[in-house]
């Protein structure tokens, strides 16, 4: 298993709407191959900024699987809109 991790920084006064976006954009990620579960989670410092992290049996599914698919267009149109700057997305291995 791996864990897709990105800070999210989305423009101040978009919070709200995001989160409406976010929750409409879930069941397009979870449709996919090796999908093995997300969390977003608020900031509790910083306003504006979630922390996403989304387990996946492999990179592989991530990247061919759900970013070559027409769920991530769509996950896309919901979504990038708010970010300020795009995101990192790195990947993470096993806990040592």
């Amino acid at each position: 298993m791996i864990v897709e991790h990105a800070l999210l920084h989305v423009r101040s006064g978009e919070e709200s709407e995001f989160e409406a976006a976010m929750a409409e954009a879930k069941p397009l990620i979870a449709a996919s191959t090796g999908f093995l579960g997300i969390e977003v989670r608020p900031a509790i410092e910083t306003p504006g900024h979630y922390l996403l992290l989304v387990r996946w049996e492999s990179v592989a599914d991530h990247r061919e699987g759900f970013r070559e698919s027409a769920r991530y267009e769509q996950w896309r149109a919901l979504l990038h809109q708010f970010y300020d700057p795009m995101p990192t997305v790195e990947y993470f291995g096993d806990p040592l």
